[in-house]
């Protein structure tokens, strides 16, 4: 529905001296000026917005959002710059604008946060399969040792046991498991192909 214009504007008058008039009364805080000049302009901006968002959901949230400005700012109008269509329109297209490059700035985000998750899966299964790998070339070149080098490496390197610790449990000279274990170090180096 379509508010009659204010009283006192001129009937004949071009359109945009009515609209000066109804934004002057709005400047003053007149919500039957501001109901006016809503149905004269919200057609208008949401033409412009839609056409920018091309989403009507958002085109309706930012058309109130335009015209709310049009409130506030209602006492900055000067029709010396331009009629109050024309000022509408620039602040319709502007808010269009910005809410365009807000959603795209929240789409960018979301997919380098994609893109952050996806590398650290990628690197938490590579460094998985890493280890996997690993672990079982240590247990194909810890087949190739003597059984005493692989006890003795077993119970110093997995258990975490001193030389002293082998040699008691492994119930065999601390000389001898010392020359066990560096052979068997020195096999496991050259199995796994590690250079000094």
């Amino acid at each position: 529905m379509t508010r009659p214009l204010p009283s006192g504007a001129p009937e004949a008058g071009p359109r945009g001296d009515v609209l000066a008039a109804v934004m002057r009364r709005v400047a003053r805080g007149d919500k039957d000026a501001f109901a006016t000049l809503y149905d004269a302009l919200a057609p208008l901006v949401f033409g412009i917005v839609v056409r920018v968002v091309r989403d009507r959901a958002q085109s309706e949230e930012v058309l109130q959002e335009v015209m709310i400005d049009l409130w506030r700012q209602a006492a900055r109008y000067e029709p010396a710059a331009g009629t109050v269509t024309t000022w509408a329109a620039t602040i319709a297209h502007r808010r269009a604008v910005d809410r365009v490059r807000s959603a795209q700035a929240a789409s960018d985000r979301e997919l380098t946060q994609a893109a952050r998750e996806h590398t650290i899966a990628f690197d938490e299964v590579a460094e998985q399969v890493e280890t996997r790998l690993e672990s079982e070339r240590v247990r194909r070149c810890l087949r190739g040792l003597t059984e005493l080098q692989r006890q003795a490496v077993t119970l110093a390197y997995y258990r975490g046991l001193t030389y002293r610790e082998v040699a008691q449990t492994l119930r065999t000279p601390l000389p001898t498991v010392k020359t066990r274990m560096r052979d068997g170090l020195i096999r496991l180096r050259d199995c796994m192909g590690v250079t000094s």
